[in-house]
Parts: structure tokens; sequence; C-alpha cells
């Protein structure tokens, strides 16, 4: 009979967010070239590959202090006068690059690290962002 690899346990917790915010797309040849607005979705993927005692990965509060204190910044804002985009268009990719970012930067490290997020202008329309 062959052997059988182990294979390793993760769990993934998911928490979903949203904000509001304004912008435009310098160089766009269409109507996203115009000032416009978004009620922009959040959703971030957290991956835990052990569980503390109680048997959680991580806490879903602090995923979603971690998540308000990176979105708060962009909320009821035009993101084209942020600094974080003055060199770069506020697209959803772009946003989903700087909230990865700035979650990992808070929430990475031991047995939990940020594993993705999805920024969706619209219902039917999103970006996934992710690091190896």
């Amino acid at each position: 009979m062959p052997q059988q690899m182990s294979k390793q346990q993760h769990f993934e917790i998911c928490v979903q967010a949203h904000f509001s915010a304004a912008h435009h797309l310098r160089g766009y040849p269409g109507d996203c070239q115009r000032p416009h607005g978004h009620n922009w979705n959040v959703d971030v993927h957290v991956e835990c590959s052990r569980l503390d005692e109680l048997g959680i990965g991580i806490d879903f509060r602090d995923v979603k202090n971690a998540i308000k204190a990176a979105v708060d910044g962009l909320d009821h804002s035009d993101l084209n006068m942020l600094p974080l985009f003055q060199d770069e268009n506020p697209t959803s990719e772009n946003i989903a690059k700087y909230l990865y970012r700035a979650l990992a930067g808070q929430l990475d490290g031991g047995a939990v690290r940020v594993k993705s997020v999805r920024v969706s202008e619209t219902a039917s329309c999103g970006v996934i962002y992710c690091e190896d």
C-alpha cells in the first residue's frame, strides 16, 4: 500500500468590510478618467497554521480592528488626493495591494499571515491581491 504524505493543516479566517470613496483614473481613455465614487467592498483572508488553547487561530476582533485602521484613511475621501496615490492611480489593484501590505504589517507573525485581500468596486467586479 502506498504511503500517504501528511498534509499541513491551516485555517483561513475571512472578514469583510467596506468603505466609500471617490477617485478618478489619470490617463484612462474613458469615463473613469472623470471623478466618480464607489462603495468599495473588502474581503480579507488570514491564514492560521495552528489554534490557541481556546481553538482560535486569530480573533476576528483583531482582524476587524486592523482592517478598520487601514480603511479609515480611505473612507469618505478623494483617493487621488491622498499621498498614497500621488504617483499611482487609485485602482482596485493598487488599493488591494495597499490594504494587503498594511494588514500584513499589523497581523503577520508566528502562525498567522494575511493570505489575500479582495477589493470590489461593484458586486460583479473586483481584484484579489496576494504575495507568496
